[in-house]
């Protein structure tokens, strides 16, 4: 027989043990051993059965258990001790607080709260609602939001399959399964009027129809996460279906879950912060431009309920967003067919009072059919990042278009390296040893001895070892094989041998195969008789994406050869369960990317956070954090252009490296049998990217740089019916009229015929000639530029002066040389004004 129907049935505690209730679904016990060794003392077989989820253990112990548990008297003291402790934990002053008064009234305002809008959130392997290094990020940063204390609302939609589960047939080709998950099962809870009644969203169709969709909240830590629903009975079936999947269905599916997720999901942070009694929030920050209708909604706000027009409620909502790009290629870029967003907002009845021409004006770009949802996201927010130093000054080029006339580095998007939550990742006996991270990410390095500190090292790899051979037994029973032909599966890897990880999404550009360019070369490697290498490989490839599937089965024919299956694996269904043990076990992390095409990458941090060392191409965060002692750097053939030659190079790199480099450091060992200059290199590492990895400093910097910013110029927009927001609509109104009539007519540097050759660092003085066209030169800055000048009069490597009007048309500026050799200089004008947060945010130069 077959159910009809799902459903969960929660556990009833005595009300003794009610406090386990509220441990249990606050996601904050995901990164607090004291409540993990909590919930396993309520009954250790089933913890582990269950993988560690406390709402499966308690739906599961037997009543007489509980019963049991209720009486004892040790028992309920830790569970008081614990359940205090997360009390303190939610309700006392965190670094956010302390921050806040130490800038007091005169310094930057620290908004009292903050809307963190993303497609997906990897919390914990209890919440499947994510897909890779996107999700995860967002669910660390929520992690580290809570330590720090930020004010962060969180918001998402509920996928009722997840992201879907991996498994390979007999010829290693990936098979996707898709679980149907049911929300009352998950550490979730059902926003709710106080009757009790389900809170639902509504957010209109194109035939008058209405998308409905309820709010679940996961409360991590401090940090309500806000999860929408779409599959209730409300709902037509198609539109039940717009949670369905995630990244999953054609384009009208996903600018469906769009929509939803950034026109919704407005309406249920408002909605929730009513509810409840909390601040709404005044920065809203758009986590890659999946959610970026958000800024929609918001203009629609202000354009309905305050009166402002178009431009004025467009200046208010950029004053207070902030746009975080993930995306090194244009590719990776959410793009919609105009005529597929002229039917879902072309009708007013989505976004009553926008006009549909200045929606599709935010998502223009080179293609008029297209529309672009980072080129949307980059114009409603005024404040935008990368995730590493490399990835921002990529994007700068890719988005520099959005600002003609300006020199790539001048283009306004700064970067914000990405973080991991120590906490999450870092194996608790490795925090034991070295220490948890203070508030502030702070990390003593290790005092203890290398033989300590090695013999850690060594039974983190052999519980990494048991896992894969659990793991590749499993998978070979799923593809078909007998138990009685396997064998061979307890005798996978060795625990003494150096192990190396590869673990990640599989899309082209990360080169899952690059390890197979020469596969005898690879071989020898692995079977090398004094300094063997073993490989554990994991990643799933997106479902559409049948040339990712393609280099999966590649790397599974390979490890299926009885010659070297002892010595390298693929583990299917890569997620968070998974990846711990990666991170904890594994001497060394694998990334080859084609740079510069990796954002980030956090994998290898949170190896690092474990003592593992990094051997990757020099992009993302290792292109920054690299220092020549905390890993390896894979040499790079960037200037070839044929990707076969060069995949053929950097792969020849990577073997050298292995096998002279890596290999024979490893095996180097002193009469106690430790590597001590290995080791040498893992106390670099804990000491020095332990800090510099962490989530903690990641959100500290978005404080700093974005989110305290975003509240002072939204509060400024804000201000006397938003007087600040329609007078800088009016100021862009006015020099839009008059850009083009502006003129630099001359520009001189003043060095008398006479005088000697300058030197670096004497002072010049610089004069322009300007026509403002009817401007006041309290309505522009004007700049000498000095720089570097090549052959064909191009300026590089510039510096800026502002220039003082000395007569209605004529700005002078002294500025002092900055380098030797041929310079040039020029003067350019740009708009100024209070609310702009850099000259170039509003695209526009003129130049002498």
């Amino acid at each position: 027989m077959k159910a009809v129907r799902r459903f969960t049935v929660r556990a009833g505690l005595p009300a003794q043990l009610a406090d386990l209730g509220t441990l249990a679904t606050n996601l904050r016990w995901t990164w607090h051993p004291p409540t993990q060794d909590l919930f396993a003392e309520v009954d250790r077989d089933t913890w582990e059965r269950v993988g560690a989820n406390p709402l499966h253990l308690l739906a599961r112990v037997p009543a007489e258990r509980l019963d049991a548990l209720a009486a004892d008297e040790s028992f309920l003291a830790r569970v008081r001790e614990v359940s205090d402790d997360l009390r303190r934990y939610v309700e006392q002053p965190r670094w956010y607080q302390r921050r806040s008064e130490e800038v007091g009234a005169t310094g930057p305002r620290m908004p009292g709260a903050i809307a963190y809008f993303s497609m997906e959130f990897g919390v914990t392997e209890a919440l499947p609602n994510y897909s890779g290094g996107l999700g995860v990020l967002a669910g660390d940063h929520l992690k580290a939001a809570s330590d720090l204390g930020v004010p962060l609302i969180a918001v998402g939609l509920l996928y009722r399959s997840g992201y879907f589960r991996q498994s390979l047939s007999l010829d290693g080709w990936q098979v996707e399964h898709y679980p149907v998950l049911d929300p009352n099962g998950l550490p979730l809870e059902l926003v709710a009027e106080p009757s009790g009644a389900p809170i639902l969203v509504h957010v209109a169709m194109p035939g008058g129809r209405v998308l409905r969709a309820r709010i679940w909240k996961a409360q991590v830590g401090r940090v309500p996460l806000l999860l929408l629903d779409s599959d209730i009975e409300e709902n037509a079936e198609d539109l039940r279906a717009v949670t369905d999947r995630l990244y999953g269905g054609d384009q009208d599916h996903r600018i469906r879950q769009e929509i939803l997720a950034g026109v919704g999901g407005v309406r249920a942070v408002r909605t929730f912060c009513e509810l409840n009694g909390v601040a709404q929030p005044e920065v809203f920050h758009t986590n890659e431009g999946h959610a970026g209708f958000l800024g929609l909604e918001r203009l629609r706000e202000l354009v309905s309920g305050h009166g402002l027009d178009f431009d004025q409620a467009l200046s208010a909502v950029r004053a207070g967003t902030v746009f975080t790009t993930h995306t090194p290629v244009p590719a990776g870029i959410d793009r919609f067919p105009v005529d597929l967003v002229q039917h879902y907002f072309g009708d007013d009845s989505l976004l009553p009072g926008i006009d549909l021409r200045r929606v599709l004006a935010l998502g223009a770009e080179d293609n008029p059919g297209m529309f672009n949802m980072a080129h949307m996201g980059l114009r409603l927010a005024q404040r935008a990042n990368g995730v590493s130093r490399l990835h921002g000054a990529v994007s700068r080029g890719m988005f520099g278009a959005l600002w003609p006339g300006f020199d790539t580095e001048e283009v306004p998007i700064s970067s914000v390296t990405n973080g991991v939550h120590g906490a999450t990742w870092t194996a608790k006996e490795m925090t034991d040893l070295i220490g948890d991270p203070a508030e502030d990410g702070e990390i003593a390095g290790p005092s203890v001895s290398d033989a300590r500190l090695w013999e850690l090292r060594t039974a983190l790899r052999g519980r990494l070892v048991d896992e894969i051979r659990r793991r590749v037994r499993q998978a070979w029973l799923q593809r078909g094989a007998s138990a009685l032909e396997l064998g061979w599966t307890d005798s996978v890897f060795d625990p003494d041998v150096l192990t190396v990880g590869f673990a990640r999404r599989v899309p082209t550009y990360k080169r899952l195969t690059l390890m197979l360019r020469d596969p005898e070369r690879l071989r020898a490697l692995l079977l090398h008789p004094e300094r063997p290498v073993q490989l554990v490989v994991a990643g799933k490839s997106h479902p559409a994406d049948d040339g990712g599937k393609a280099l999966i089965q590649q790397i599974v024919r390979y490890a299926d050869d009885a010659g070297v299956r002892h010595r390298i694996v693929f583990l299917p269904d890569y997620d968070m369960s998974m990846a711990r043990y990666l991170y904890w076990g594994c001497d060394v992390w694998l990334n080859n990317p084609m740079r510069p095409l990796e954002a980030c990458g956090t994998s290898g941090m949170k190896a690092a956070l474990n003592g593992g060392l990094n051997l990757s191409i020099r992009d993302g965060w290792w292109d920054e954090f690299h220092d020549g002692s905390n890993g390896w750097a894979i040499p790079t053939a960037d200037e070839i252009t044929d990707p076969v030659r060069r995949d053929d190079l950097e792969a020849a790199a990577l073997y050298d490296l292995l096998g002279s480099q890596v290999g024979p450091l490893y095996y180097d060992r002193n009469e106690q049998g430790v590597p001590t200059r290995w080791m040498s290199m893992v106390r670099h590492t804990l000491a020095t990217l332990g800090p510099q990895v962490q989530a903690t400093r990641m959100v500290r910097e978005y404080v700093e740089s974005a989110y305290a910013p975003a509240a002072t110029s939204g509060a400024q927009a804000q201000a006397d019916d938003h007087q600040a927001a329609k007078d800088l609509a009016a100021y862009r109104h006015r020099i839009q009229a008059a850009w083009t009539h502006i003129r630099v007519t001359d520009c001189e540097l003043n060095i008398q015929d006479d005088a000697p050759t300058p030197v670096i660092g004497d002072r010049v003085q610089v004069k322009a000639t300007v026509d403002l066209a009817g401007l006041t030169p309290d309505d522009v800055e004007v700049q000498a530029v000095i720089g570097r000048v090549a052959d064909t009069d191009d300026l590089s490597n510039v510096v800026t002066a502002t220039m003082t009007p000395t007569t209605p048309q004529t700005w002078e500026a002294q500025i002092a040389l900055p380098h030797a050799g041929a310079l040039g200089v020029t003067a350019r004008v740009l708009p100024k004004h209070p609310l702009l947060a850099t000259p170039a945010e509003l695209g526009k130069v003129v130049l002498a």
